[in-house]
């Protein structure tokens, strides 16, 4: 048995270290066109803000060490030119010496990963990408020769947001351009907001509803005109599947812009398997095949080739999309559906938001977690999850990860026993408290109306009841607003008898207990979902992604 694996890293090495372990005769043969056949990738930014000092700290292994352990032929600097389907062979070119060879195989493994988007400005070559070791070293290069007091990082996304705050760690005067609504579009709105007035409030510079129209020498010009000092601009639009390989040799694209797998991870071609960020994944939700770029999935569909080669019957489980990112100690995470993937994708869904603890309120150092859940209507099924808060937020959305991964309902949020002491926790967890906001909505106890419905409501003749305190709600409430206490809201029932009310509180708790104060006296109510904290979430990010 021989098996060539195109590309390193994640999904390459996961292959060909789990293959040694089970075929200990199989020749393996790795090629890497880099210098690195096996590093930390996400570390990448964090190498540039001297959070991970060493570049060495980022190399995982080296050839030799896959030599010595897992008698791997790791060949770096060494490109693969060309795939022979029918001769099963490709042509390959040593960097170094620029002599081109032939290379048989019975299994083919492609793991090319990735590249960077370059959109098309005007002045790009002088931008730079951050993709691998190199590029992160070059950029931290000019960063510690002092060559740098400003930079522009144009895209938004994961790669961006890291950088950002990694150049600000260096004391650069960073700006971050993004052409969407909001940073990182794959969160709702409302969620991404306290990261974005995070990141702003340490001295992130944010560019919003803004395309880049030329890259100067020491600046960068934006479409509306205004030009932005750039010592050193970063292209970060985003990043495709790099899979010309693929392309030239026949195999199937999908529509998703990635190699085509079945469920083996195995292409068009019988003898050839495609892992990692080159490959699509199926999305156990939509069930459409899309581009999710997550490394744990690398390693994952990695692994399962390396089975289906050595003759074991697996197959891979379809993707959820589970993601989380950091910056200034803010996490941020998502798992499954948003509300804008939920409605693009026509699924019907129920949505709730809450802002619980991250443990218990009396010990000292909790933080709120807020939480956004999606579930279907009619049966309860989870459908997704974001999170964004100072602590917890992980753990909590791994345990809806897992929730969902298991086909659990919201419901079932309810009864999950986890780990509870005063520094961890609460008795009634996060997770338990979504689990009693979804029951209540999804019984109809509880009827809800999001942040973005208030003011149509309004406009058609729905009045808010704020039963918040007088003080919480001198702090900031919803326009043409009523305040009544809800200890106070009994003694108003008659004003409110043949109306359409929202109650609104903090976070949706007292609002809850509102609600059900009024339907029991037949009057037309619903909970504003969430709060005033979600409300004003919201429209703070409508209000930063209008700001020119």
């Amino acid at each position: 048995m021989k098996v060539v694996i195109v590309g390193g890293v994640a999904g390459g090495m996961s292959a060909a270290t789990r293959l040694r372990r089970q075929k200990e005769e199989a020749e393996i043969i790795v090629f890497e066109q880099g210098p690195h056949v096996s590093y930390a990738n996400c570390g990448l930014p964090y190498h540039v803000g001297e959070v991970i000092p060493q570049e060495s700290d980022l190399l995982l292994q080296t050839p030799q060490s896959l030599k010595n352990r897992f008698n791997l032929d790791v060949r770096v600097n060494t490109r693969v030119v060309k795939i022979n389907a029918a001769e099963k062979t490709v042509e390959v070119k040593n960097l170094e010496s620029q002599q081109n060879y032939i290379e048989s195989y019975d299994s083919l493994i492609l793991s090319t990963g990735a590249k960077p988007k370059i959109a098309q400005i005007e002045g790009a070559e002088r931008a730079h990408v951050l993709r691998d070791v190199p590029d992160a070293v070059k950029i931290k290069a000019l960063v510690d020769k002092g060559e740098v007091s400003s930079a522009a990082i144009i895209g938004a996304g994961f790669i961006g947001v890291e950088l950002a705050e990694n150049l600000r760690h260096r004391g650069i005067d960073t700006t971050l351009i993004s052409s969407k609504d909001t940073i990182l579009p794959q969160y709702d709105p409302e969620i991404i907001e306290p990261l974005q007035a995070l990141l702003v409030e340490n001295g992130i510079n944010l560019e919003l509803n803004a395309n880049t129209t030329l890259i100067k020498e020491r600046s960068l010009v934006l479409s509306s005109g205004k030009e932005i000092a750039a010592d050193l601009v970063v292209m970060a639009v985003g990043v495709e599947a790099d899979h010309s390989l693929a392309v030239a040799a026949g195999l199937k694209i999908g529509q998703a812009g990635g190699i085509w797998v079945d469920d083996q991870m195995r292409t068009s071609n019988p003898d050839i398997y495609a892992v990692g960020d080159a490959a699509e994944k199926t999305n156990s939700l939509t069930g459409q095949n899309q581009m999710i770029w997550l490394a744990n999935l690398a390693n994952r569909h990695g692994r399962l080739v390396a089975d289906v080669i050595a003759g074991e019957k697996v197959s891979a489980k379809k993707a959820i999309g589970t993601g989380i990112i950091g910056a200034f100690g803010m996490a941020v995470a998502v798992t499954g559906l948003t509300e804008t993937a939920a409605k693009a994708n026509g699924i019907k869904h129920n949505v709730i938001h809450l802002h619980p603890g991250s443990h218990a309120g009396y010990y000292p150092g909790a933080e709120r977690v807020s939480l956004k859940l999606l579930f279907d209507p009619e049966s309860g099924k989870l459908l997704g999850a974001q999170g964004v808060g100072f602590d917890g937020v992980d753990k909590r959305i791994d345990v809806i990860a897992t929730a969902i991964f298991a086909g659990l309902t919201v419901d079932d949020l309810m009864d999950l026993e986890l780990a509870y002491a005063p520094p961890f926790g609460s008795a009634k967890d996060a997770i338990n408290q979504a689990g009693y906001v979804g029951n209540n909505v999804l019984q109809g106890k509880t009827p809800n109306i999001q942040w973005y419905e208030v003011e149509s409501a309004q406009q058609a003749g729905a009045v808010v009841i704020d039963v918040r305190t007088q003080g919480e709600n001198q702090l900031g409430s919803i326009p043409n607003s009523v305040l009544i206490p809800v200890d106070e809201l009994r003694n108003h029932i008659s004003e409110l008898i043949g109306k359409q009310v929202i109650v609104t509180c903090a976070v949706g708790q007292r609002g809850h207990t509102a609600t059900q104060i009024l339907r029991s006296q037949g009057i037309d109510v619903r909970n504003l979902d969430g709060g005033y904290t979600t409300w004003r979430s919201g429209m703070d990010a409508r209000a930063r992604a209008a700001t020119k």
